[in-house]
């Protein structure tokens, strides 16, 4: 791809035309790699250096570049001298059949995005799924708070929620009303729901998904939890 090309990866739509997106810096560039070792599909990303970086060692192709041309190509303000140009089509792995679906209606902020993909790879057997609306987890933002989560959790873009129950035998969702997180049901879920961070899931697909509703106790001083803490809390109990 040609350095003017590269520079176009900062905007959503030059993302999508060119099916690629940038992972930079050195600590995704190794999570990156380390992920290549077990999807094979990433072989295809190509690594551009500054001379700094030029005896780094890596299984993909490598290309050098100056100071200058990697100013333009980076999206960070002091960038480290190295980058990777990724097919975005390759970065999720294969969900396992049984991993266990969690939904996000219209997630907008890419730190709350970041944040729980990096539980979900934590804790491992879940996929996650996108609905139409939400902000894009190539976006550069979304892959530095995931720090390299990204390439570890299984993940679906673009996912009506009317879909869901062709997919999921139990639906769960929070809401104040709804039964504790401890309840033996929590965990017979397949599927959990999270809405937008300031509108949540409309009630009427909640209605029609038949979702069951569970609570995080609390002693209820402020209006809600942040999105991001919600799903970590939840992942945690599912799991525990």
């Amino acid at each position: 791809m040609k350095i003017d090309q590269i520079k176009k990866l900062h905007q959503k739509k030059y993302r999508q035309e060119l099916g690629h997106c940038l992972v930079e810096g050195e600590h995704l560039v190794l999570e990156l790699e380390n992920a290549a070792k077990h999807n094979p599909k990433l072989a295809a990303a190509k690594l551009y250096v500054t001379a700094d970086y030029a005896d780094w060692s890596t299984q993909f192709e490598k290309i050098e570049v100056s100071t200058k041309q990697m100013a333009g190509m980076s999206d960070t303000k002091n960038p480290q001298g190295i980058l990777a140009v990724v097919p975005m089509a390759a970065i999720s792995p294969i969900a396992d059949e049984k991993a266990v679906g969690i939904y996000l209606h219209e997630i907008q902020d890419p730190g709350n995005l970041g944040t729980i993909l990096r539980t979900l790879a934590w804790f491992g057997g879940f996929r996650l799924l996108l609905s139409p609306g939400s902000v894009d987890p190539f976006n550069p933002k979304v892959i530095r708070s995931s720090m390299g989560a990204l390439f570890h959790v299984p993940m679906e873009l673009d996912v009506d929620i009317t879909t869901l129950p062709e997919r999921f035998d139990a639906i769960g969702c929070l809401d104040m009303q709804g039964e504790p997180l401890s309840s033996p049901e929590f965990k017979q879920r397949d599927c959990y729901i999270f809405g937008n961070e300031a509108r949540g899931v409309p009630r009427e697909h909640l209605d029609s998904l038949k979702a069951k509703a569970f609570t995080i106790p609390g002693v209820g001083l402020i209006e809600s939890l942040n999105l991001a803490t919600a799903v970590n809390l939840s992942v945690y109990e599912r799991q525990r």
